[in-house]
């Protein structure tokens, strides 16, 4: 008689465990991959954002591993998106105060 109850409610947790874990971990990083880069192109951005990243920091003087860019861009991405605008943006600034000097 408990196994009519506990049978579909552990099937209804399974499932709906494994799809909260799909979203989160898949789905939702795709979203915001895509609406990132969706933001690139409406501001016609050639560059991707790793690239952002990697020269951003190389012109402050800073050396980072290609692992640490992809974390940066994973949480940039995930969490302050308006970050790969806001570091084009010193890019281009610094590359036109270096051609000017």
């Amino acid at each position: 008689m408990a196994a009519i109850i506990i049978i579909p409610i552990l099937v209804v947790a399974i499932i709906g465990l494994s799809s909260y874990l799909a979203y989160r971990f898949l789905i939702y990083d795709l979203i915001c991959k895509r609406s990132v880069n969706q933001s690139l192109r409406k501001y016609n951005i050639k560059k991707t954002p790793s690239e952002i990243i990697k020269e951003y920091f190389e012109n402050k003087g800073e050396k980072i591993s290609h692992q640490e860019i992809q974390n940066l861009e994973k949480n940039y991405r995930q969490n302050e998106p308006e970050q790969f605008l806001a570091m084009y943006d010193a890019i281009r600034d610094y590359n036109k105060n270096k051609d000017d000097n």
